[in-house]
């Protein structure tokens, strides 16, 4: 009985001894092995984002659905690009503004290869990849022809180095290549002249690293902790899975490949078999027949060989359940979804990507506003107006007493696709004569400006009354049924 007890203790234990604490902090049983580190988010990234980042790149080179899922997160937070609109209380400032912006938009690439859109791209897409990308912002000279003197330069972040670690002697600290004042305030970033990666092939330097003044740079990255000052692969946690998955889809599809080869082996008969034939076939030295192998192969073997192939569990239909799940648990890592991933729609109806597609844009939007908006694009802007104004390109009387009057922007990200045409337009068009939303919101959402579309269609009306024209687009003239309007 005494015995009976004590089992019934170890397996049941008392709900005094269970409640004391919380279970998942107990270091007992199952979970006796699970003893995380304490390092602060630093710490970890010093040591293992380089890693990181060189297995993350090199997946995307080869593998196809990290490379889909990184064009996907690419294409939705940036797409045709996220542009500016100023929002200055003078209409012609504005107009202005935003003519001799789309001039330098041509214009903005240090190494003269893309536009600003081009570059708000390819620097979400290194961000993606290697967790992070340093822009440099470089004024130029009036004499470089330029309509803004000013153009930016994307740098790797291999260009700031992880390993450089010290303190100043002023008291300033770098750390991971980054110098910080004694308030915490980035003061400059210790920057390579070269990629590391490129300087053994193409340069010879001595890679010391130089400090530019954090003014000129723009860091861009995703913080997922306080405090964090790197940043770190957008993959990091699809890496293993993904590099695991690859292999086990291709060790199965060459597994399919060798059963297709071969249809059979032909076993000779024994040398001393008065009936034994010649063997016709070309032979190495050693007497082996040599048929290449190609589907439908029947290959001889010398008397007495045999052979004997592996031949394990065929998956069968399990083959495409198997590879859905682990894409899916691929895609939920990297924060899309598993049809935007894989390509797959099988099963998918309005309700079901109508709802998984609003929560991925409401993530997007975050990583838009939060990130790419805030971190990318207003540094960038207000560097551009400031140029625009010192040289001359745009006047802005008082400009340095209200600089951040005139500064007001208003960042317009594209548009979203719509899941089914008739269903969103009727419930956006009912949300504004509701009172809900305004048409101006309507239209941004939309990724356009209600100015620009005003403006043309006051265009495309004075046009029609010129030429005569009555359309039934036209509310002046005929209602949505085709009725012509009359007044009296």
């Amino acid at each position: 009985m005494g015995l009976l007890n004590r089992f019934a203790k170890l397996v049941f234990p008392s709900r005094k001894a269970s409640a004391a604490g919380y279970e998942a902090a107990s270091s007992r049983g199952q979970l006796s092995n699970w003893r995380p580190g304490s390092e602060g988010v630093n710490s970890l990234l010093f040591g293992n984002a380089a890693i990181l980042r060189d297995r993350s790149r090199e997946l995307v080179r080869r593998n196809a659905w990290a490379s889909s899922g990184v064009e996907s997160l690419v294409s939705n937070l940036v797409g045709t690009g996220i542009k500016p609109r100023s929002i200055v209380t003078d209409p012609a400032f504005n107009e202005k503004v935003h003519y001799l912006w789309d001039s330098w938009v041509r214009e903005a690439d240090a190494h003269g290869v893309l536009g600003f859109y081009g570059l708000q791209a390819l620097a979400v897409r290194a961000m993606v990849e290697g967790g992070e990308v340093l822009v440099r912002m470089r004024n130029r000279l009036p004499s470089d022809g330029l309509s803004v003197p000013f153009q930016i330069q994307l740098l790797e972040p291999e260009h700031l180095p992880f390993t450089l670690n010290q303190d100043q002697p002023n008291g300033n600290r770098v750390r991971g290549g980054i110098e910080f004042d004694r308030i915490n305030r980035r003061v400059a970033y210790h920057l390579y002249p070269e990629h590391p990666g490129e300087r053994n092939m193409f340069f010879s330097g001595s890679g010391v690293a130089i400090p530019v003044p954090a003014s000129e740079i723009v860091h861009l990255y995703r913080p997922l902790r306080p405090g964090q000052t790197r940043g770190e692969p957008w993959l990091t946690q699809a890496l293993v899975k993904l590099h695991q998955l690859d292999q086990y889809d291709d060790a199965e599809l060459i597994r399919k490949k060798t059963a297709a080869l071969i249809a059979g082996f032909v076993t000779e008969p024994s040398i001393d078999d008065p009936f034994a034939g010649e063997n016709d076939q070309d032979v190495d030295s050693h007497g082996v027949a040599q048929i290449p192998w190609s589907p439908g192969t029947m290959q001889k073997l010398l008397p007495g060989e045999d052979v004997k192939f592996s031949d394990p569990t065929d998956v069968g239909g399990q083959y495409e359940i198997f590879m859905r799940m682990q894409l899916r648990s691929v895609a939920v890592a990297m924060g899309i979804p598993y049809e935007q991933l894989s390509g797959d729609l099988t099963g998918v109806s309005y309700s079901s990507i109508r709802a998984g597609l609003v929560e991925f844009r409401r993530r997007m939007e975050q990583w838009q506003q939060t990130i790419i908006i805030h971190q990318f694009c207003f540094p960038i802007w207000e560097r551009w107006m400031d140029q625009a104004v010192l040289s001359g390109a745009l006047r802005a009387p008082g400009y340095a007493a209200r600089r951040r009057e005139y500064q007001a922007v208003k960042w317009i990200p594209h548009g979203w696709s719509w899941v089914d045409p008739l269903k969103d337009i009727t419930a956006t068009v009912m949300m504004i004569r509701a009172g809900l939303t305004s048409r101006d919101q309507a239209v941004a959402e939309l990724g356009y400006s209600a100015e620009e579309i005003d403006q043309a269609i006051a265009n495309e009306q004075e046009r029609a009354d010129r030429l005569g024209l009555v359309l039934d687009s036209d509310p002046r003239k005929r209602t949505k049924t085709g009725v012509e309007v009359t007044t009296d």
